[in-house]
């Protein structure tokens, strides 16, 4: 069985990648997006647990969809960018305003009503089943002769 790209587990995944990939990336933070959406994925017997770190961000503000078997988890909070507030100006803000979204291949096998997803305390926790990939039957076409 082919395992999805979210679930991969080999150390040196990341340390092939391109050295410049999070440039291209970046946000209003200047942070990477995967930065801001820290997750674990723990493999379970009957299908895989992914925990989101969303801290500060309300459950109406996050939505998880699936399309053609990659599920795009997206989060927003607060809007500001105001260099200024009422009480004076801004040297320094660490604090992430705006909009982040990760992506990850979970299998074209697995449908919404699969998934339970639950947001409790800064956690966005998603229970996605374990699928085996469905036999492809092929089917033999034949050319009617005369």
């Amino acid at each position: 069985m082919l395992m999805p790209s979210i679930f991969r587990t080999n150390v040196f995944d990341d340390f092939f990648e391109d050295p410049f990939k999070d440039f291209t990336r970046m946000n209003a933070t200047s942070r990477p997006t995967h930065e801001l959406m820290r997750t674990d994925v723990k493999e379970m017997e009957k299908g895989f647990e992914v925990s989101v770190s969303l801290p500060g961000v309300k459950k109406e503000d996050i939505t998880a969809e699936l399309k053609d078997g990659y599920l795009t988890i997206t989060a927003s909070t607060g809007t500001s960018k105001d260099e200024k507030d009422e009480d004076g100006k801004y040297i320094r803000r660490e604090r992430f305003f705006g909009s982040a979204k990760r992506t990850f291949y979970v299998g074209e096998d697995v449908t919404e009503e699969d998934i339970k997803a639950k947001y409790e305390d800064g956690i966005l926790t998603l229970d996605i089943p374990k699928k085996e990939a469905q036999p492809v039957v092929e089917q033999k076409k034949f050319i009617n002769i005369d």
